[in-house]
């Protein structure tokens, strides 16, 4: 396919439907509106529940092998029509086409491994007189609420583990970035039957709808701890089911081995890939005071390589921050940041006079732990630099936050570094990278980053409940 048609639709019931109102899109690289998009009313909502309940006994019914196919018939949809959706992707994220391309992709490789997968079965009595079985069924329709940093990957790691598991669903895209995952609503729609999946867009009201209604059995979440903290109080009188994956505040704790200029360009792209926005981006990065000159000086002289601009242009490494609102956010964080008399290495100016929600790669001087470019998430290309002498120390301070998403170490000798590794608080810890992440690997948070986890056969178990099968043999007769 060579285009999309400018129209787009919600999807419920297997049908394309429109909304009640709309709502503008905006490409945040010119800040202009590029289209209108559908928004669901509380009756729409309740319709694709009742779609998705309808739909759910005869879907969990069929067997495994068929739901895997249709999951695996989905990702070549996706390659299939991989053009335009890179490009309606990056006009409505602003990240680059190379970014937004390696996203699709990755989220058709999910949908193939996924595929793959298979329910445990455990016998755990096999006896002459009984027999006991433990499986794993679905819950019933799950409500998928998916970001906006990267719409495609966290909305289709909901999809693939909750159809495949047997499960029927509703999923809400961001309303910052919904065309993409509207648009594979209606093509999907021809591969999954009716009620299966359906995918809804609304304003900020549509996300609370979600979570207290009484026909959605569990929320699958992807965003803010605060958000996260509203989600699990709004679930509680249904008892929903929750996985959340919220915020994290990752440290990276970098050893004076390292070869430094790699480990300042690898550093700088775990930083700041997708402009900072990715919650398991680095966003406290601490350097033994052996390097740390050496260290600053190589980060700050590759940052001046890497071009900053409109996604759609060639050439564009980093795209901007995709929303107003975060945009506002990064900007105080630096304002605060100049306020407190902290030094730039790098960036620390905004033009907000140039069209579209830019800000510079902005890179702090050892600020002081307490400064809230250190204690905050800045989802935003603001990075604090800190400096460390002490192994002990610098573990009790990257330790020392509410967050417990990702850590890294980064060290030639792999041994000390998986002893700093396992004694970091939180749920996915990398040695010499970042961010690699695998549909067989579970990902999590401890803290404050959340409950539950996805990816891997545990992410897969998220989505079921436990059901034991005894049987007892017969009393023989007379």
């Amino acid at each position: 396919m060579t285009a999309f048609d400018t129209d787009f639709t919600l999807t419920i019931d297997g049908a394309s439907v429109a909304g009640t109102s709309t709502m503008d899109v905006l490409n945040p690289a010119s800040e202009r509106v590029i289209a209108q998009a559908p928004a669901a009313s509380r009756a729409q909502l309740d319709a694709a529940v009742d779609a998705a309940r309808r739909a759910f006994p005869a879907w969990r019914a069929r067997p495994m092998a068929e739901r895997q196919d249709m999951i695996r018939r989905m990702g070549e949809c996706i390659l299939e029509n991989l053009g335009p959706l890179t490009r309606l992707l990056t006009s409505e994220h602003g990240k680059p086409h190379a970014d937004a391309e390696r996203e699709l992709r990755g989220a058709a490789y999910w949908c193939a491994e996924h595929a793959g997968f298979e329910l445990p079965v455990v016998e755990t009595i096999n006896g002459p007189e009984r027999r006991s079985v433990t499986r794993r069924v679905p819950i019933g329709v799950v409500g998928a609420i998916a970001p906006w940093n990267f719409p495609i990957t966290l909305s289709m790691w909901k999809v693939v583990a909750a159809l495949v598991t047997g499960n029927t669903l509703v999923l809400k895209p961001s309303p910052f970035t919904p065309l993409t995952t509207l648009k594979l609503g209606e093509l999907f729609k021809d591969i999954v039957p009716p009620g299966v999946l359906n995918i809804i867009n609304g304003a900020d009201e549509l996300g609370p709808w979600m979570t207290e209604h009484a026909g959605i059995d569990k929320i699958a979440f992807t965003g803010s701890t605060q958000t996260g903290r509203r989600i699990m109080a709004a679930a509680g009188p249904t008892l929903k089911r929750l996985t959340l994956e919220l915020g994290g505040n990752d440290p990276a704790i970098v050893l004076p081995d390292v070869d430094v200029p790699t480990a300042a360009r690898e550093l700088f792209w775990a930083a700041f890939a997708n402009t900072s926005q990715i919650c398991i981006a680095v966003k406290r990065l601490y350097v033994h005071a052996d390097i740390y000159d050496a260290f600053s000086a190589a980060l700050v002289d590759y940052a001046a390589t890497v071009k900053v601009g409109d996604g759609a242009e060639q050439g564009t490494q980093l795209g901007p921050i995709q929303n107003r609102p975060q945009f506002e956010r990064v900007c105080k964080l630096i304002e605060g940041a100049r306020e407190q008399g902290l030094t730039f290495l790098a960036g620390g100016d905004v033009d907000h006079a140039r069209p579209g929600y830019f800000i510079p790669v902005t890179i702090v001087d050892n600020p002081p732990d307490d400064a809230p470019v250190v204690a905050e998430e800045a989802f935003g290309p603001v990075l604090p630099l800190l400096k460390f002498t002490d192994v002990d120390e610098v573990v009790r301070r990257a330790n020392d936050t509410e967050y417990g998403l990702g850590g890294s170490v980064w060290s030639r000798d792999l041994d000390r570094a998986a002893a700093i590794a396992e004694q970091l608080d939180c749920g996915t810890v990398w040695i010499n990278e970042t961010r690699f992440l695998s549909p067989h690997s579970a990902f999590g948070g401890h803290k404050q980053s959340g409950i539950g986890v996805e990816n891997g056969m545990e992410g897969l178990l998220e989505y079921t409940n436990t059901q034991t099968v005894v049987v007892k043999a017969p009393v023989p007769q007379g």
